[in-house]
């Protein structure tokens, strides 16, 4: 039995198919958990029980924590820390491994090209700070020898009909309603973006492979490319004109005045005024696996649902 903890969203339902070449036991657990999978098992649970969470786990082999918690700060620095303490608690009462499905908010600002597994952790952001944290209470747990786990990291997201992906809504979905791709900071400087269903698949490799354990890894994610050349693409996948418009930090922190979201984003905004090259060699290196190239990505991006 493998489960995944926070199912349902952008990694989860891609995970719960890859899973299927591993296990025919897949346990989806969530606050409102629906099946991928026909023969999925399905609990409701919210993660910051610990009782509810430690019934979840029974019985499980691998366990692969990737919920998505609302995009404030509060709700990060009230609901993480307790997710996590209750999922190693579980993990190490069942004996269940665990991957953790992480991002890389907690490297430091000014050593963003490249990151690799060891660029140095050192948030200045506040949910940069909690994603800190957390890693290292499963990195403490892993040095106890008593605890066996991997952390997953992957950059900003890209995929086949996801909604939390800043990437789909504000280029995909402006260029095909007619409107200009928007993007922050600079059109010239480099970003990459990991493709969700080569995240999903690495993900379950890694959970099913012994030697990947106690260790840190990045999904495999595609070489950078400026924010103009990103725009274009789409734009000739679309078949539209790259139309495009830049929100500077100013104009960003005047928004967030009147939108939440936005001014949850104004801390972050320093992954979008320089280079972000998320390195993923290690992967490619150790599994001979390449990423979807980003002309192909689109392509898939827009036949699930950017083409009508």
């Amino acid at each position: 039995m493998q489960v995944i903890l926070g199912s349902g969203g952008a990694i989860g339902n891609d995970l719960a198919k890859e899973l299927k070449k591993y296990t025919v036991k897949i346990r989806l657990v969530s606050r409102n958990p629906k099946k991928i999978n026909d023969n999925d098992e399905l609990v409701k649970c919210d993660l910051t029980d610990e009782n509810a969470l430690d019934n979840a786990l029974k019985g499980c082999k691998v366990a692969y924590l990737t919920v998505g918690l609302p995009y404030t700060v509060k709700t990060w620095q009230e609901q993480w820390p307790v997710i996590v303490k209750n999922t190693i608690a579980a993990c190490k009462k069942h004996k269940t491994k665990l991957v953790f499905f992480d991002n890389i908010y907690m490297y430091h600002p000014d050593k963003l090209n490249p990151m690799t597994e060891e660029t140095e952790i050192s948030p200045t952001s506040k949910k940069g700070k909690v994603r800190a944290e957390i890693a290292q209470m499963v990195l403490d747990e892993i040095k106890t020898g008593k605890f066996e786990a991997l952390i997953a990291r992957a950059a900003d997201f890209y995929g086949p009909g996801i909604t939390n992906s800043v990437f789909n809504e504000v280029v995909f979905k402006n260029l095909k309603t007619g409107k200009k791709a928007n993007w922050f900071c600079s059109l010239e400087h480099l970003h990459n973006f990991t493709f969700t269903p080569d995240a999903a698949k690495a993900t379950a490799l890694l959970g099913n492979t012994e030697s990947a354990y106690n260790q840190v890894w990045h999904l495999p994610t595609v070489t950078p490319l400026t924010g103009k050349q990103w725009i274009e693409k789409v734009a000739k996948e679309l078949g539209v004109e790259p139309k495009t418009q830049v929100a500077s930090k100013f104009i960003i922190q005047v928004m967030g005045l009147f939108n939440p979201m936005m001014k949850e984003f104004v801390e972050m905004l320093y992954q979008w005024d320089r280079d972000y090259n998320f390195d993923s060699s290690k992967f490619e290196t150790v599994f001979t696996i390449k990423p979807t190239p980003a002309d192909e990505a689109i392509k898939q991006i827009v036949q699930a649902g950017y083409n009508n």
